[in-house]
């Protein structure tokens, strides 16, 4: 992230504060200074996260998703737009919470490192797999605990507004709910040597996966990876598959719910008697979820 905002500052950010502080008559912000840094990571985030969102889940939406969901009884009217609507009026405020953690990493107080060579090839491979385990391990137990009777209604039942989700239902959540599940992939830069490089394709590829896991194209019915029918389930039973990438701690844990054949015929899982049963287990969860609110009220 260093790198990223020398070459920001360079092209971009030495030039508007050049001209911000002409139009205002005062001194240029140096580049070292804090309110400039903070300032300029704001600016570089929100711009970033809002083009990745838009063009990711766009992309995803335009050319992959089936838009036979979106005739599903479940599927919520203008939901696209509020998908989007929520994703972007939660970006700011993550985007705030966000910037101690990458002000710390651009000032070299993690363990990122600049040289592939540092530790050697074979812990590059390491270091990957560190951070998909550890970062799914933290972001099960944020998630399971998001669905605490305590915390779920003010925190993460935004996100569960999406029960027939389209890609742009990854990131539409409470600000506070995506933050805390976000935390893990900072921490993981505090634990364990990774090299800057690897850590920013693995953070780009952890949220496209964000992404594809709402998309609703249940091709791989793989037993490890944690994909889209694995969620789907998590969005109509709630109660089950945590997990961000794998079901690894889902299975460690008994939070596991294997998808049925059935959900990866296309025929089977659009067939009347299919929707039916998604509509039943859901008002069904929603009912057990509401008696247990009114027992902890």
């Amino acid at each position: 992230m260093d790198t990223v905002m020398q070459y920001a500052d360079k092209y971009v950010f030495d030039n508007l504060y050049y001209n911000l502080a002409y139009m205002t008559s005062t001194k240029p912000l140096d580049s070292s200074n804090p309110i400039r840094i903070v300032s300029s990571l704001f600016i570089f985030i929100m711009t970033y996260i809002v083009f990745f969102y838009l063009g990711t889940s766009g992309s995803i939406y335009l050319f992959a998703y089936d838009k036979d969901n979106l005739k599903h009884p479940k599927f919520l009217k203008n939901q696209v737009q509020l998908e989007i609507k929520t994703s972007l009026k939660a970006f700011p405020l993550i985007t705030v919470m966000t910037i101690p953690w990458i002000y710390m990493e651009i000032n070299n107080k993690t363990l990122l490192y600049d040289d592939p060579l540092k530790y050697g090839i074979p812990y590059l491979f390491l270091s990957a797999v560190m951070f998909i385990l550890f970062t799914d391990f933290c972001i099960y137990w944020v998630h399971r605990l998001l669905h605490h009777r305590l915390v779920y209604t003010r925190f993460h039942k935004l996100h569960h507004k999406w029960i027939i989700c389209t890609p742009f239902a990854s990131h539409a959540f409470d600000p506070i709910d995506g933050y805390l599940q976000s935390v893990p992939y900072h921490i993981a830069t505090m634990v364990f040597p990774i090299y800057k490089w690897l850590y920013l394709g693995l953070f780009a590829f952890v949220n496209v996966w964000s992404v594809m896991i709402h998309d609703g194209n249940y091709v791989s019915d793989n037993p490890v990876v944690n994909g889209a029918a694995h969620h789907t389930i998590h969005h109509i039973l709630f109660n089950y598959n945590y997990g961000q990438f794998t079901t690894i701690f889902d299975r460690l844990f008994n939070s596991y719910r294997r998808p049925k054949d059935d959900i990866y015929n296309s025929s089977i899982r659009k067939s009347k008697e299919q929707i039916q049963k998604q509509v039943n287990d859901v008002d069904n969860m929603l009912k057990e979820i509401d008696g247990e609110k009114s027992k902890s009220e």
